[in-house]
This record gives structure tokens, sequence and C-alpha cells, in this order.
């Protein structure tokens, strides 16, 4: 067993190890380590990401879990990358971000085009994925239920501190009905706490990247960066400074919460004047 600086695949692959460890030993981290031979601390650093265990300690572990051969190769697959610095997922595989964002206790992120992921309504983040035309129905509606999921970070009495930075055109890009407009825009005017609106004028702002900078209390930070065919999660310094002058930027251009709430406002006000002028109620 080698120490690493730990990152978020190998947190999140360590809990896999966690888990594994409970359901199909029933023993705590101790039990297992003296069933193993192991120092007690082992265990713990193995599930905390902060060790990457050796190819011997996996199948002895796997063996104690009752797991086959084609399960400890497939496993291995995915734990050679465990603690690479840059490493690169299929976006549908959520539970490394979800975990992320669990554990974090400070998330920073901009978005040019949607209403970013946390701060979505189901109803605007089912739309999204039909409009992209990429998903199959099944994926649509697991990624919607997955995405729901996530947001109970929100709620949480211990909640992560937020700043959200949206690009204005996120605001104009409408999906679906005037219904859902409206409840999307008005889930972003009772989160303005968190809210940094760019405003439309502030064009080149538009070529930055959409990207996530995670912050925890017990690791280095992560910057995570979506695309419709790979989520890159990057751990190297130079990748965080990058992030952080760009929140810099963005900070210096972006409007307050009192005049991001006066945005959201218009564009409600906007949506039910546009109703009214077409003879409909909004609902």
């Amino acid at each position: 067993m080698t120490a690493f600086t730990s990152t978020a695949y190998s947190r999140d692959l360590g809990d896999e190890l966690r888990r594994l460890r409970v359901t199909c030993t029933g023993l705590n981290g101790r039990a297992l380590a003296t069933k193993l031979g192991w120092d007690p601390s082992k265990v713990s650093n193995i599930e905390h990401g902060r060790a990457r265990a050796s190819e011997i300690d996996l199948t002895q572990l796997f063996t104690a879990c009752g797991k086959d051969l084609d399960f400890l190769e497939e496993f291995k697959r995915r734990y050679h990358h465990a603690f690479d610095q840059y490493f690169a997922q299929v976006p549908t595989e959520l539970r490394t971000l979800a975990m992320t964002e669990s554990t974090a206790k400070k998330i920073i992120a901009y978005d040019v085009l949607m209403i970013t992921g946390l701060l979505q309504t189901e109803a605007y983040a089912r739309e999204l994925m039909i409009e992209k035309g990429i998903e199959t129905p099944e994926n649509i509606k697991k990624g919607v239920e997955l995405r729901i999921q996530r947001q109970t970070i929100m709620r949480r009495q211990n909640r992560p501190e937020c700043v959200f930075y949206i690009h204005e055109l996120a605001l104009q890009m409408r999906l679906g009905d005037a219904q859902l407009m409206e409840e999307q825009y008005l889930r972003l005017l009772f989160n303005t706490h968190m809210l940094r609106i760019v405003p439309v004028g502030a064009r080149t702002a538009a070529l930055l990247s959409k990207c996530i900078l995670f912050e925890f209390e017990k690791a280095l930070p992560t910057v995570v960066s979506p695309t419709d065919t790979a989520m890159v999660f990057a751990q190297d310094s130079a990748a965080v400074e990058r992030a952080r002058n760009t929140f810099a930027r963005l900070d210096a251009i972006a409007l307050d919460e009192e005049q991001s709430r006066k945005k959201l406002a218009e564009y409600v006000s906007g949506l039910r004047g546009d109703l009214h002028g077409s003879g409909t109620d909004l609902a």
C-alpha cells in the first residue's frame, strides 16, 4: 500500500470498496483488517482514497468479500486511474460527480447556455435533455432522476457554500412552454443569494468554457469540465489556477446579488407580458 494525494476518483472508488465491505462481510474496518492481517489504519486509508491498494491488497479484499476474478479485473481496470491528476468519464456516469458535490465545502460554477444543473427544475432538466436530441428516452428519464437526487445537497443543513455564475444567454434560451420557463426563472429568483448573472453585454465571457471548481475541507481543489462527450476532472495546480482566474474575471463583470435579482424579475415580468399579450393566462 502506497500513500498518495487523494483525488475525486480515488475517494469515489474507495467509498465503493467501503460499501462492498459493509454489504458483503458485515464487518467494520477494524474487524476486516484483523481478518486480513492488516494494520487497522490500512482499511481506512484505502476506503478514504488516501492510499493506493496493491494488486495483492485488492485480491485479498475481494476474496474476503466473496468476489470472483472477473470482478477483480474489472475493478482493477478502473482503479488503475484512481490517482491520476486528470481523468475523464462518460457524462452519464455521475457517481464521481455526485460524491464530489456531496463532500465539497464550496462549489463555484459557470454556465453559458443553460441553467446550472443544481438549480434546474425537473421540467427544465427533462426538456433540456430532449432538445439536445442525443439521449434515449430511458437515459433521459434516468438522467433527470439523478439530477434531482443530486440537488438534495442544496437542502442539507451543512450544505456547501455555492456561487453560480450564469450568462444571461442561458436566460434567453427558452425551453418548452411558458409555464416551464416561469418555474425555472422563479427557482433562480428564490436563490439569488448564491447566483450572479453575467450580463448579455459581456459577450467575450460567452467564450469561456463551462466549468466547476470544488473546494474541500481536507482535500485539494478539483476542477470539473463537463461536455456532451466527456466529463474531465482535473486536480493539477495549473488547472485549478486557470479556473480561479476564470472566476475572478467573472466576479469583476457579473451583476451583484441585487442586480441579478432585478434582472431575473425582468425575465419573469417579460414572460408574463408576452403571455398577457397573446391572451394566455399564466397558471
